[in-house]
């Protein structure tokens, strides 16, 4: 318990330390310690040591200084770069409003006036009056004259020659057999004559184990030349056509 109660006192228990260090202290001054006593030594400590801390005090002043000279710097600049802001929004308002156009007004609705070139009204009927003196004669030669353009575009759409749509087929004509004279073959194809046919050039495919095939060009015009008619013709050679196909077809 009275252990507890001295710890609680705010007591300088070792007082006498510093006391005794304060009269080692004024005795050095004195010069009545020799130089290389503890004392001494302790005394160039703490000398050397306040000697250090005055040195960092000098440095942290001088960047203190360093650092109010950008700030009064950073500040200048802060300050030009809001006049620059300031000069800018003038401008660009300034282009606006010469940018938007002039509103229009619009004129207030006047009573109407009479007008003083307009012909004043005449009583009576004004449906009998014809404004442009125009009458029967003028009308009869208007339509006489639009009679006449008309016979004259006919006239001419007649005498342009009509467009004769034709188309170009390629045929493959079959054989039999290997044993079918393909000579003979082809001169049985082109003797079929018809209004509207031309055949055009042929040659000789091969198809397989030996057998050959036609392959004949020939050009019709639409309208007078069908190919289901021109096939039926070709196959009437029963003696030497199996099959006609039409491999191509494509208007000209």
């Amino acid at each position: 318990m009275a252990i507890n109660l001295l710890t609680n006192e705010n007591i300088w228990f070792d007082k006498y330390k510093y006391d005794n260090a304060e009269l080692q202290y004024y005795k050095h001054l004195s010069g009545s310690i020799p130089a290389n006593t503890p004392v001494k030594n302790t005394v160039k400590k703490c000398s050397e040591t306040q000697s250090a801390m005055q040195g960092a005090d000098v440095e942290l002043c001088s960047r203190v200084t360093t650092l109010e000279k950008e700030n009064q710097s950073l500040h200048k600049e802060v300050e030009q770069l809001r006049l620059m802001l300031s000069k800018l929004e003038l401008r660009i308002s300034s282009v606006e409003k010469s940018a938007c156009p002039t509103p229009v007004v619009c004129p207030q609705a006047q009573p109407n006036k009479p007008d003083a070139n307009k012909p004043k009204e005449v009583d009576g009927d004004v449906d009998d009056i014809d404004l442009f003196g125009s009458s029967d004669e003028e009308s009869a030669e208007a339509e006489r004259i639009r009679e006449e353009r008309l016979r004259q575009y006919a006239d001419k759409k007649s005498k342009k020659p009509a467009v004769i749509a034709k188309s170009s087929i390629l045929l493959d004509v079959k054989p039999w057999d290997d044993e079918t004279d393909m000579k003979k073959l082809e001169e049985c194809v082109r003797t079929v004559k018809m209004d509207g046919l031309v055949w055009g050039a042929s040659k000789l495919v091969s198809v397989g184990y030996g057998i050959k095939k036609l392959q004949i060009q020939c050009v019709v015009e639409d309208d007078k030349v069908g190919t289901d008619h021109l096939e039926e013709e070709i196959t009437k050679f029963e003696d030497y056509v199996q099959s006609v196909d039409v491999a191509a077809f494509n208007k000209v």
